[in-house]
């Protein structure tokens, strides 16, 4: 097990969600407790560096996750895209990132830029991490 599924280490956040195959987390607050609400990490519980490391039901769990994901945050956010990127440049273990946009983000502002733009939304997460969770098992 990871140093973050055993919850240490700076990139832990509340669990959304998780069964045998797949763990879904929301970005950590920052450390006066909030966080920019809408941004998530669906990760492989096995540890694999890359997404064409993981077993076809590994992927197909994944897969399954990021949708629900994107579908909970479209339910509980007044959002205007939900965004899914698969980076894996600094982090040695697979995740995938969910995030969201809001309506009142400036159009100059990319899509990787929507989470940390000076007017970006800030709120606690942990409550948001819990409603979220709800969505799962619901097709």
């Amino acid at each position: 097990m990871c140093e973050k599924h055993a919850g240490r280490g700076p990139l832990v956040g509340p669990v959304v969600w998780e069964d045998r195959d797949v763990l879904v987390s929301h970005r950590p607050a920052d450390p006066d407790g909030r966080g920019f609400p809408g941004h998530l990490f669906v990760e492989s519980r096995r540890h694999v560096a890359r997404w064409d490391e993981l077993t076809s039901g590994e992927a197909e769990s994944v897969a399954r996750a990021a949708w629900l994901a994107a579908r909970a945050l479209r339910a509980e956010l007044p959002v205007e895209l939900v965004f899914s990127a698969i980076i894996g440049m600094n982090v040695h273990h697979f995740h995938q990132h969910i995030f969201v946009r809001y309506p009142e983000t400036p159009s100059d502002v990319d899509w990787m830029g929507s989470l940390s733009w000076d007017g970006a939304p800030r709120s606690h997460v942990d409550a948001l991490a819990a409603r979220l969770g709800r969505h799962f098992g619901r097709e």
